[in-house]
């Protein structure tokens, strides 16, 4: 594994203002995200985990603090550059895939590479392959609704990977599905993890995902405690 970071935050706080509350969700946190690292945030609901997921993936801009992606710095980019390096370098997987019903899998785990502009016979080549490499090969022409829920989240994780990111971000990714369907989600992904060196920072309650991870931390009242 690199040592070097491909995603950290520094003194990272975000306040929302409701009412006459001013509500501190994240109070200065610090993590580093080496190439190829598997980290797992454990800890209890509204301790900040999520905000913390939507401020490293550039989705929300933090209250004061940094977050440096691939050696920039999200909060100094224009949306148009954060949105192209947030194409390049991350991925995300979420507890409901958030595939889009309307379109085959196969051009849903494509989405990313016509956004980025590769042409429709290229990006339908490389969506295919991946979705061979996630046991799929024989579902990319259905649509989302005619697939089992851990079908949907496999297809979510090659949709993550498509562009190749350094880092994948993933909330609670088998939170919704039963024992042995999370179990196969969690063997994919840490195959994807050593093969193609992608880092994986997850979210989640499960405690059995949590120990195949390198390193597992656990986040209270807007901090992590290690």
């Amino acid at each position: 594994m690199n040592d070097a970071p491909i995603l950290q935050c520094q003194q990272l706080t975000k306040h929302y203002n409701q009412g006459d509350l001013d509500v501190n969700v994240l109070k200065g946190v610090d993590l580093s995200i080496p190439v190829g690292a598997r980290i797992a945030i454990m800890g209890a609901s509204g301790s900040g985990k999520s905000t913390l997921m939507h401020l490293l993936g550039g989705l929300e801009q933090p209250t004061s603090g940094k977050v440096i992606l691939d050696g920039f710095d999200l909060t100094k980019l224009s949306s148009r550059k954060l949105a192209k390096l947030r194409n390049k370098s991350l991925g995300f997987i979420y507890q409901f895939h958030h595939l889009l019903g309307e379109f085959s899998l196969l051009e849903n785990v494509a989405m990313p590479l016509l956004i980025k502009g590769l042409s429709v016979k290229k990006s339908m080549l490389e969506a295919q392959n991946l979705l061979d490499r996630v046991g799929l090969k024989h579902r990319g022409e259905h649509k989302p609704g005619e697939l089992s829920g851990g079908e949907r989240q496999r297809a979510a994780i090659a949709r993550a990977l498509i562009n190749q990111p350094k880092c994948v971000l993933a909330d609670e990714p088998t939170g919704n599905l039963d024992s042995k369907t999370a179990e196969q989600i969690y063997q994919l992904m840490l195959e994807l993890n050593q093969e193609m060196q992608v880092s994986f920072l997850i979210v989640t309650h499960d405690v059995n995902l949590a120990k195949r991870m390198d390193n597992v931390l656990y986040m209270e009242d807007g901090l992590i405690k290690n």
